[in-house]
């Protein structure tokens, strides 16, 4: 798919790409609470992967395959948790993987500073791992999977991530974090957040899942927490001098170039949630 896309020019391959993205994305979400597991588990393991082979292209040694089996083992115990009943205590099992983490370190080669090679696959569990295994408390927040929550979680999304780039590429004059990021600005910021609010108000009226408060909460949510999720993957990618996590998806890069807003987004929605659930 990469190559046949090649020819077109980087608009048309992000337009093509996130078509396609979209209509799998909500095929799988619609379906029934197993494609949607299904769809954010497979995605969850390749962003973790993908994660842990820019840690190593930058010198250093994760545990890849340990550190994304605890991860995957999260994710499906928490979904399974949530619809069928497991018990959460599961979770004690992938106790002694990370145990075997620092086991093994003492076998291997000698390196100047062990630890790091742990603490970037430990790392690689709370940024990546993590946030997808909170998205489960999201989707059964109302007792039940609810498909419209995640669906309009990611629309929300795409809603800032739109109204942000065509409001920064056509008004974008004032820098937003030019340190970071300098093609971002706060004209792009500000079309995002307009956008994003604005398909808050259309979902409330169409599907009703949420009130209107709580769709509007989770949209300023998403602005902020997407936007800085944005600007920490940057950070990310500047430290180990490259544009995109991959080339996996044309047009946009990788699979944390593509998720980087839900990745630091979606706990703080889990949290808002649970909020709610305690007042």
């Amino acid at each position: 798919m990469t190559s046949s896309l090649n020819k077109f020019s980087n608009l048309t391959q992000r337009i093509i790409t996130g078509l396609i993205g979209m209509a799998v994305m909500i095929s799988a979400i619609f379906f029934n609470a197993y494609s949607y597991f299904i769809l954010f588990f497979v995605i969850s393991i390749l962003a973790q992967l993908e994660f842990y082979r820019l840690i190593k292209a930058d010198g250093h040694q994760p545990y890849a395959i340990l550190g994304t089996i605890i991860g995957a083992g999260m994710n499906l115990i928490t979904f399974f948790h949530f619809q069928e009943g497991w018990s959460i205590s599961l979770m004690m099992l992938l106790g002694p993987i990370l145990g075997i983490i620092y086991f093994s370190k003492l076998y291997q080669r000698p390196e100047e500073k062990p630890f790091n090679s742990i603490a970037h696959t430990v790392l690689g569990i709370i940024y990546v791992g993590l946030p997808f295994t909170l998205l489960h408390y999201c989707a059964f927040s109302q007792g039940s999977y609810q498909s419209h929550i995640v669906l309009g979680m990611l629309l929300l999304l795409w809603a800032s991530d739109t109204g942000a780039y065509f409001a920064g590429v056509n008004f974008g004059k004032n820098k937003l974090f030019e340190r970071i990021s300098p093609k971002k600005t706060w004209e792009g910021f500000a079309g995002g957040a307009i956008l994003s609010l604005t398909v808050a108000v259309v979902l409330h009226y169409f599907w009703g899942t949420l009130p209107l408060e709580q769709w509007i909460g989770l949209s300023v949510i998403i602005i902020i927490a997407g936007s800085y999720g944005d600007l920490v993957e940057s950070l990310f990618k500047r430290s180990i001098e490259i544009k995109d996590s991959a080339s996996t998806l044309p047009g946009h890069g990788g699979f944390l170039d593509r998720f980087d807003g839900l990745l630091l987004s979606i706990p703080f929605i889990a949290a808002f949630f649970e909020i709610l659930r305690l007042f």
